[in-house]
């Protein structure tokens, strides 16, 4: 037959699914290609729940199925522990990648599509596929399914569809690009401590132990930790290669407990699972006779916690040094953003808005990144960074973006720092601080938050309690921010501290944020050194030109006291900024639409 395919199908007839035998045969040659991860459990998991669809058991793949028959856990199992979903993000970026490199022109290309478990198999021209989720395509009818040909007329308006959709893609800017990798950041596994004492009470305080901190972990949203279902799964002398191979997880923190007497010795350390190496450790000891068990345990625990866990930390500084190619892509614009905030340029700025903008575009339920791109927003205003055309004004931007996290995470610590600090702009500030006040006492060790509503607290008045509740963030992250040694900076300023505030002000160090300058000037006058002043004020009055013109303004926006307001003012023009006092600026108007001020 002249229109016959070498086959012997007629051109118009459609390529039947793959059978059970192609997509075994397929299996085989992924899960034995060296582009395909050889450690770690994404072969079992694949070959797992194939073997389900292939024996008609696709309704019975379940993350609690998988967690039991892949990862051999209990069946006491809750979805508490991560490590289903975690490792179904790693077996979708390992087939993608194969298909990118190896396995380019296989014949049958198998996928896990996001939102569950069940494998789909398409020929890799993308012609038919069998898609487990549909009843007509389970038992003998799937073999013999055949799918509508594609008339002449139908084909040309494909195309026209596809000319349409591509050619925005030419004709509109592009988007930041954001490697398609895993959401969920960072992930940590918690042996349970070893007991390296004896009798009882060291194995009441080794468990103990192990079970406050997985209290305290998990309040740092910024990372995943695995449940206590794994925690209790694993010797307590398990090596950081099994729990990467197994687990899949980028850190391990393990330790042991000591007692003596009237004395407990708590070793810990936290591990990196792709090296071995050992990335922290600390010794805490402490006297049974001055404290009761559940008071050490739990002051151990979150000094644990924030000393590894927290921004700023010890793995938030492993993956920004050394970032594992399963940490890309979305948690990738939350280490951009706390390194923003470690340095507050203009330039870093846009490409934090631009990387978080198109992350919850792609996560619109990620908590933590709409808390973030609400601080971005609100620094448009407050800052005068990279304003946009967008209608809305920004504080109006930051408070929506502030309550959509809350509302997706009611427990996330980064969510109600956003909505603080938004609120605290958008002039309510009881509200506000009641905020604050209430995200402290979830978390009191997330030294980001505590910095931050140290920072509102000073700002609205109370400068003694503000530098203490700095004091504390400083004191549990050395390592945070430069911006929160600026404001305490400031607060030494408004507390006649001279010696304190030149001392932080070095420490800040924001070159490339023009409140900075601002700030040292003033310090810099209140302590006697002029020369000082006066380049910084020249400085910041470069970088931010509009501010003097108005800072009645600017400073009632960040709701200073009006006898705080005074003395900046006063200090402002001793360092040679032309900066008028209060009941002059009152005298004035502003030009219609200029921000230059007139007399009346």
């Amino acid at each position: 037959m002249q229109n016959e395919l070498p086959d012997g199908r007629a051109p118009s007839s459609p390529r039947p699914p793959p059978t059970s035998d192609d997509i075994r045969d397929q299996l085989e040659r992924v899960v034995n290609s060296p582009e395909f991860p050889s450690v770690g459990r994404s072969a079992a998991f694949l070959t797992y729940v194939t073997g389900e669809v292939l024996s008609e058991r696709g309704d019975r793949i379940k993350g609690y199925s998988i967690a039991v028959e892949v990862f051999k856990r209990s069946a006491a199992f809750t979805q508490d522990d991560p490590v289903v979903r975690i490792e179904a993000g790693r077996l979708r970026r390992a087939l993608e990648r194969y298909y990118l490199v190896a396995g380019q022109n296989d014949p049958i290309r198998i996928d896990i599509p996001k939102g569950g478990y069940v494998p789909t198999f398409v020929w890799n021209d993308g012609a038919n596929s069998i898609n487990p989720g549909d009843p007509s395509l389970s038992g003998p009818r799937a073999q013999g399914r055949r799918l509508m040909p594609i008339g002449a007329g139908a084909a040309l308006m494909l195309c026209v569809v596809m000319i349409a959709l591509m050619l925005p893609a030419y004709l509109l800017p592009a988007l930041p690009k954001i490697p398609k990798a895993q959401s969920e950041g960072p992930t940590l596994v918690v042996a349970p401590f070893a007991n390296l004492g004896d009798g009882p009470k060291a194995a009441l305080y080794t468990a103990g132990l192990t079970e406050e901190l997985l209290t305290a972990l998990p309040r740092f949203k910024e990372i995943k930790v695995f449940g206590r279902e794994t925690s209790t799964s694993l010797p307590s002398e398990v090596e950081a290669s099994q729990v990467r191979d197994k687990l899949g997880a980028r850190f391990l923190l393990a330790g042991g407990v000591r007692v003596s007497d009237d004395r407990v010795r708590i070793t810990a350390r936290l591990l990196d699972t792709d090296t071995n190496e050992i990335l922290w450790s600390q010794t805490y000891d402490d006297d049974t006779k001055s404290g009761d068990l559940f008071k050490i345990q739990s002051d151990v625990a979150n000094k644990v916690a924030t000393a590894v866990a927290q921004p700023y930390g010890i793995m938030a500084r492993a993956d920004a040094t050394h970032p594992s190619p399963d940490d890309l892509g979305v948690y990738g614009c939350t280490l951009s953003f706390y390194g923003y905030r470690a340095e507050l340029s203009a330039t870093r700025h846009l490409e934090v808005r631009d990387c978080l903008e198109s992350a919850v575009a792609r996560y619109p339920s990620f908590a933590t990144a709409w808390a973030m791109l609400s601080i971005i927003y609100l620094d448009e205003d407050r800052y005068r960074f990279n304003s946009n055309a967008n209608p809305a004004p920004a504080i109006e931007r930051s408070l929506q973006a502030a309550r959509r996290a809350v509302q997706l995470d009611p427990g996330n610590t980064r969510a109600h720092q956003a909505l603080m600090t938004a609120l605290f702009f958008n002039q309510e500030v009881p509200e506000a601080l009641r905020v604050g006040e209430q995200a402290l006492a979830t978390n009191p060790n997330d030294t980001e938050l505590l910095g931050e509503f140290g920072t509102r607290v000073a700002m609205s008045g109370e400068w003694e309690r503000g530098a203490a509740l700095l004091d504390r963030a400083l004191a549990l992250n050395p390592g945070g921010g430069g911006y929160y040694h600026g404001t305490r900076a400031l607060a030494a300023y408004m507390l006649n501290d001279d010696k304190t505030s030149v001392i932080e002000i070095k420490q800040a160090d924001l070159q490339k944020f023009p409140l900075f300058h601002g700030v040292a000037a003033v310090i810099y006058v209140n302590a006697g050194m002029m020369d000082e002043a006066r380049r910084e004020a020249l400085r910041f009055n470069e970088m931010r030109p509009d501010f003097v013109p108005n800072i009645v303004a600017e400073l009632k926006a960040r709701n200073l006291q009006p006898g705080d307001r005074a003395r900046l003012m006063a200090d402002l023009r001793r360092a040679g900024l032309p900066a008028s006092d209060e009941a002059r600026a009152s005298m004035l108007l502003p030009l219609p639409g200029s921000s230059v001020l007139v007399p009346r």
